[in-house]
């Protein structure tokens, strides 16, 4: 309590004076209620910021360690008697997430309950405990339910690691049961030194078996995780000197184009941004990117210009890049079906009176759309050649083909072929785009000729970059039935199996269809040679069909002239980009660079809020650049300074949180449960958030929740009972720990906890709520949310009522 002159102050009229361990530093009982109120909300909510900030250092030197890697040999497949050298991490996935990462979420939250036990005089205080308990309910059914509804319609994620899961998700129920136990029915409003020490004791028994539930040694190994797609470790990823690193940024830049008004810099800028949207990353990587969002910091995810962003599309479309053709946003791609039809032009004899046109489905294949097909006339006029359409279709879950009959009509009069058109059009909130192939046109026939195949040239070149050669096939003077040409390659100066993969093939046409791409995979080296070629013949045909003029035709590879020296600059640029996440290359200069300036110097892609949140925060962010890079001791110093910064800044926000309480009539158990499990776990909140929409699975989104609640009681609540059990015991008596409201709310949110786990198990196992955790069916997955958000409610409210006497536990 601040020195006040008690012949000065009546202390009965200085609300609050007396609750705080350091707070108020100064006199403030010349201060109006409602000024003190303003004072203190703004306080702590600036210390939840300071917090986060501290808690995304303490991450970065989480991560350094927990990705610490080491060198073993193992048999090389390519090539007998000889070993190859990988990198393994040090620490394993599980152990990680239950110790450092379970501390490193939860610090604030562990910490506040240590300091307050300690401070109180080694008694049992009412803030430190009611926001494990609170932050808790927070995490398992308000976080869950965010996470269901930020999955796209028709998405699902199941967690991976199912086994580990189930190992915390029993320990984080039984966590809370021990609490009834030992609270009520063992020794009630008391804890020996015994179920002290038993309570941290589970905390190490938790990670064992969780470890050993996680190496399978008591089962069958679980088949890996089948997530296609590009997936980098980028916490171990060195970009500069390494063969194998510049081919993924090689690759990269092949996908994205050789255009000649994209800079180098952009191309970096993207690639650096790809790899990290496609990279493997860890439930503190989700947490620090979420305290950077939120702080106006450098982002790990590099931010992209409206521009760039339209071009980041070509790497998710891999389509050739037309600078006269919009380009679709990245957004609009990425986990999106493909609509198109089959064959962009068909044919169809007069006689036969109906034509079959195809739609194809491509990429995402889970959901339901809804599409438009509708005719367009050319020379062929509807209601006189063909029967007019304008239909509205529907693709099922992994339906991928869709076929279109239109009528055409037979006036029994010779006339010279006529064409109209389909076209293809998909409405928004679909999942669904729109390919390439989105107009048909459609020739009426007026002979049964099944066509003359031949070459549309007789030479085609293709960038040794462009990954598939795409050489055009036509079917003239007819289109009837069903064929196939036969082709072959042959070599010239480029070799198959080397520069391309050729060989033989055979291309069929179905009924109508009167052109096709040939498509031969060409393979780039990445050297710098002359030009190669080589030829591609068509050799016989079947169905009656002909072969006409041009039957050869030589295809000729072009070297990118200056494709290395590309390669060597975007990689540099891409390795700038990426080192705000490579922490080991940091230093404390880059630390005070970053911290000084908004988003991280990025002021081209800065928004209102990013300045907004740089200027709150700008004072924690120097502040705390003043603690040891991570790449000093491998971490360890980073960890332990932070650590302390978070003990300091949990001390004042104990402070404000209950002052503020104090003055606005709420009871500390009361704002416990609401401004600090809140304000400590909307960096969770966010994380999560990001995480189940960019991860493949749940285990980063909802899978560690379990994990991080049990080593918040018995670690949050163990560590300072064996402690404070040690100092009573010592003088004789035994430590008390008043059941009341605190086990009123244990209770009710181990009922709560049931039932969400309950959920989640159900979700996973029922077919109509998309057999996963998250996402599946619209409305069962918003009715899933509001079910856990509604629980969440009621566990504050119900709490609340119960600390205020309206419910009478009886404890």
């Amino acid at each position: 309590m601040a020195n006040v002159n008690a012949s000065v102050c009546n202390l009965e009229r200085y609300k609050c004076s007396d609750k705080g361990m350091i707070l108020p530093l100064v006199n403030e009982y010349s201060w109006s209620l409602e000024a003190r109120i303003i004072v203190y909300l703004i306080g702590m909510l600036w210390s939840f910021m300071g917090v986060s900030i501290i808690a995304d250092i303490f991450m970065q030197a989480i991560e350094t360690i927990t990705s610490k890697t080491r060198v073993i040999e193992i048999p090389d497949p390519d090539f007998p008697g000889e070993n190859k050298q990988i990198h393994v991490k040090v620490w394993n996935d599980t152990v990680a997430n239950l110790t450092l990462m379970a501390l490193g979420s939860s610090a604030p939250e562990i910490l506040l309950s240590v300091i307050e036990i300690i401070w109180n005089g080694f008694r049992s205080g009412d803030l430190g405990p009611s926001t494990i308990v609170g932050s808790a309910a927070f995490n398992l059914l308000f976080i869950t339910g965010a996470c269901l509804l930020v999955i796209p319609s028709g998405e699902v994620r199941r967690i991976r690691s199912i086994k580990v899961f189930a190992v915390t998700a029993a320990f984080s129920v039984f966590a809370y049961l021990w609490l009834i136990v030992i609270l009520l029915l063992i020794t009630p409003h008391y804890v020996d030194l015994w179920e002290a020490f038993l309570t941290l004791l589970f905390f190490p028994f938790l990670v064992i078996i969780a470890f050993l539930t996680d190496k399978d040694y008591c089962g069958r190994k679980a088949v890996g995780d089948s997530t296609a797609g590009l997936k980098i470790d980028i916490h171990t990823m060195s970009v500069t000197g390494e063969d194998a690193d510049k081919a993924l940024v090689s690759s990269v830049v092949k996908r994205i184009g050789r255009t000649p008004n994209i800079s180098d810099v952009t191309v970096a800028k993207i690639t650096a941004k790809y790899i990290q949207e496609n990279s493997h990353h860890s439930r503190a990587w989700y947490r620090m990117n979420a305290i950077r969002q939120m702080s106006g910091s450098q982002p790990l995810v590099p931010k992209l210009t409206e521009e760039q962003e339209e071009l980041l599309s070509r790497l998710y479309s891999n389509k050739e890049f037309d600078s006269e053709t919009p380009v679709r946003n990245s957004a609009a791609i990425v986990n999106k079906a493909i609509l198109e039809f089959a064959a962009s032009t068909v044919a169809i004899l007069e006689k036969d009176k109906r034509v079959r046109i195809v739609v194809n489905r491509g990429g995402r294949q889970n959901n339901r759309v809804i599409f438009k097909v509708e005719t367009v006339d050319g020379t062929a006029k509807s209601g006189e050649d063909y029967r007019p359409l304008k239909q509205t279709l529907v693709f099922e879950p992994d339906e991928v083909i869709k076929p279109i009959d239109i009528e055409i009509i037979d006036d029994n009069q010779w006339e010279p072929d006529e064409v109209f058109f389909v076209r293809l059009t998909v409405e928004s909130g679909q999942g669904a785009i729109v390919g390439d192939k989105a107009v048909c046109q459609v020739t009426i026939l007026n002979d049964d000729d099944p066509g003359t195949f031949q070459f549309s040239g007789p030479s085609y070149l293709f960038k040794e970059s462009c990954g598939k050669a795409l050489i055009p096939l036509e079917r003239l003077s007819g289109a009837d039935g069903k064929v196939s040409v036969k082709w072959k390659t042959t070599d010239m100066s480029a070799v198959n199996g080397k520069d391309f993969k050729g060989g033989e093939g055979e291309l069929k046409f179905f009924h109508g269809e009167v052109s096709k791409m040939l498509e031969i995979p060409i393979f780039d080296d990445q050297e710098a040679e002359k030009d190669e070629n080589f030829q591609v013949e068509l050799i016989s045909t079947t169905g009656g069909a002909k072969l006409g003029r041009i039957t050869r035709a030589v295809i000729t590879i072009v070297n990118d002239d200056d494709y290395n020296g590309l390669v060597s600059r975007v990689v540099n640029m891409t390795n700038t980009n990426l080192d705000n996440v490579r922490l080991q290359t940091q230093s404390w200069g880059d630390q005070f660079k970053t911290a000084m300036n908004v988003n991280g110097g990025d002021v081209e892609t800065a928004t209102f809020f990013d300045y907004m949140m740089h200027f709150f925060t700008f004072g924690w962010k120097v502040i705390f650049a003043l603690v040891p890079p991570p790449s000093i001791w491998n971490g360890w110093l980073a960890f332990i300074i932070a650590l302390a910064f978070i003990a300091i800044l949990t001390t004042f926000i104990g402070d404000l949180a209950g002052i503020f309480g104090c003055l606005i009539g709420l009871n500390d158990i009361v704002t416990a449960i609401t401004f600090v499990a809140l304000g400590t776990s909307l960096p969770d909140l966010f994380a999560s958030k990001q995480a189940a929409q960019q991860e493949k699975n749940a285990d980063n989104s909802i899978g560690n929740v379990t994990g991080s609640n049990s080593v918040n009681v018995f670690l949050g609540l163990g560590l300072p009972w064996v402690v404070s059990s040690i100092y009573w015991t010592a003088k004789g008596e035994s430590f008390e720990v008043p059941a009341g409201s605190l086990a009123f709310s244990v209770m009710l949110y181990t009922v709560f906890a049931i039932c969400c786990i309950a959920l989640l198990m159900l979700r996973r196992n029922i077919a109509a709520f998309g057999k996963a955790e998250l996402g599946g069916n619209t409305g069962l997955k918003i009715a899933s949310a509001v079910v856990l958000m509604t629980l969440w409610v009621l566990y504050v409210l119900l709490s609340s009522l119960e600390v205020y006497g309206i419910i009478k536990a009886g404890f």
